[in-house]
């Protein structure tokens, strides 16, 4: 095997170390320093690109990207799945492996773009295991060697002490820092004993390490027919405290270990429902109370209305009633439970360009009256759901004007890659911090407590453009504009990708 490692640029490596140093001396750090460590990764691995993934509750997600990475940002990973823990908790911390053992989706992704292989090592915090931190290289029979792999340890080593410094990070709210107890795991061997047991899977079992390790695992396995591990099943068991336990397993690469993921089953969450209730019912009331008087004027004034009020009384009714018909739908979609990946069979393809256009067209005129289109003539059909693109280009324009000061104009751009369609609202609104581009997707967030009494809304909009984004395969992220604003950025599967993955 050889070295793929080419001539590292020493002055743009000591030359970021340098910035990051000063960033966290003066009391800084966050998202901008984390991109800045994913910057020097590139420059100082010889990697194509490289991306942090941060641990979630339930999956990562690509909170920094870089080089030949950069266009993954925002986009959530399954680093929960047995196979991925397995590999970064198997053997040395630094671990090399094929984009194919991400499986057939994940892999052919990343093999249409050129990315044939990676380095990750696991970023920890103290104890708690905070996100993994990635490489990607363009050769296939390359290897990393021992300058790299020390390089890309340091650098890990570097993003963990960022994390435990605390300043801006965890990039989402309630994320690993806040979550300490991590993801229970074990690893068995060809026979089906214990190897290893973490705290995690101590504290849901009740079992300590000393007591499992070298014992059989005790629980059942997703197994095939033939006795095989099923990598893509999950089976449920209840254990005898009562709690019931999703246990997922895959085969490490490279040997005859067993790795295996497990978790209480998740109940139907309350969390929040006062808020909701009490958010919902504030911004139902307004457009109601706003119809329902100029409807009654219209119907007890009538006769006494010249023709240029009944117009504007009867073109408020229009706008009020669309806003508070949106407002309905971005209400059941937030209860109900379409968080998961729809079935790619469902999904299809469609004109993003044509489908933009006519958006447009159904946008109140204030917003486009602002809104600068620049879209190609054509492009890549998409895969999804053309009927939401209204909806999801409705909130990101709604967005752009609320947090702007006089509605300043917001660009609407469009384009493809190898393996994805985008469009992009880029404003010059008031901005955003980094620290709050991911927790803007969450249920009631919204910029600031003063804003949620002067610009009205529930906090919906955005984690319900996510919701709708990702159940199409696709993934939406924020970021700020450089010069001042923001950057809201939809991507979707090209509905011709796997064709190109294959030529």
């Amino acid at each position: 095997m050889v070295d793929a490692r080419g001539p590292v640029d020493a002055t743009a490596v000591f030359g970021g170390l340098a910035e990051i140093a000063e960033q966290l001396s003066t009391g800084d750090g966050g998202l901008p320093a984390l991109q800045r460590t994913v910057d020097v990764t590139v420059d100082a691995t010889g990697a194509a690109g490289a991306a942090f993934v941060e641990y979630g509750h339930d999956s990562g997600r690509v909170v920094a990207a870089a080089g030949a990475l950069d266009w993954s940002l925002g986009r959530p990973v399954d680093l929960i799945h047995p196979t991925l823990r397995g590999l970064l908790q198997y053997g040395s911390r630094v671990r090399e492996f094929p984009v194919d053992l991400l499986g057939t989706v994940g892999g052919e992704h990343l093999r249409g773009r050129g990315l044939h292989r990676f380095v990750a090592a696991e970023v920890t915090a103290g104890k708690t295991a905070v996100g993994v931190l990635v490489g990607g290289y363009r050769d296939t029979e390359g290897t990393a060697g021992a300058g790299e792999r020390a390089a890309l340890a340091f650098l890990a080593g570097l993003v963990g002490l960022q994390y435990s410094l605390g300043r801006g990070l965890p990039i989402h709210e309630g994320g690993p820092v806040l979550d300490p107890v991590g993801e229970p795991f074990a690893l068995l061997d060809a026979d089906h004993l214990v190897r290893t047991w973490n705290p995690a899977a101590a504290l849901l079992t009740a079992r300590s390490p000393e007591a499992a390790i070298g014992e059989p695992w005790p629980f059942p396995l997703p197994l095939t027919s033939g006795g095989s591990v099923a990598g893509a099943e999950i089976v449920e068991h209840q254990m005898a405290c009562g709690t019931w336990i999703q246990i997922r397993a895959a085969t490490v690469p490279g040997s005859a270990d067993i790795a295996v993921s497990f978790r209480a089953r998740a109940d139907q969450p309350s969390d929040g429902r006062d808020l909701f209730i009490a958010l919902t019912g504030h911004e139902l009331r307004t457009p109601i109370t706003v119809i329902r008087g100029y409807a009654d004027t219209l119907v007890e004034h009538w006769e006494s209305l010249d023709e240029g009020s009944r117009r504007e009384a009867v073109y408020v009714v229009g706008q009020r009633a669309r806003e508070l018909s949106r407002l309905v739908d971005r209400l059941l979609n937030a209860v109900g439970d379409e968080a998961t990946p729809g079935d790619a069979s469902a999904l299809l393809p469609f004109d993003l360009i044509d489908t933009l256009t006519t958006a447009v067209d159904d946008l109140s005129p204030e917003q486009r009256r602002t809104l600068a289109v620049s879209l190609p003539q054509s492009l890549p059909k998409a895969l999804g759901e053309r009927a939401t693109l209204a909806t999801i280009l409705t909130e990101f324009v709604t967005n752009a004007g609320k947090y702007s000061l006089n509605w300043v104009q917001a660009d609407l751009t469009a384009g493809a890659d190898e393996q994805s369609v985008w469009f992009r609202i880029a404003d010059r609104g008031i901005g955003i911090r980094p620290e709050h581009v991911e927790r803007a997707f969450e249920r009631f967030w919204q910029l600031e407590t003063g804003d949620q009494r002067t610009r009205g809304g529930v906090g919906l909009g955005l984690y319900l453009v996510r919701r709708i984004v990702e159940r199409q395969h696709g993934w939406v992220s924020l970021r700020p504009r450089q010069g001042g604003g923001t950057v809201a950025e939809v991507r979707l599967p090209r509905a011709d990708a796997d064709a190109l993955g294959e030529a």
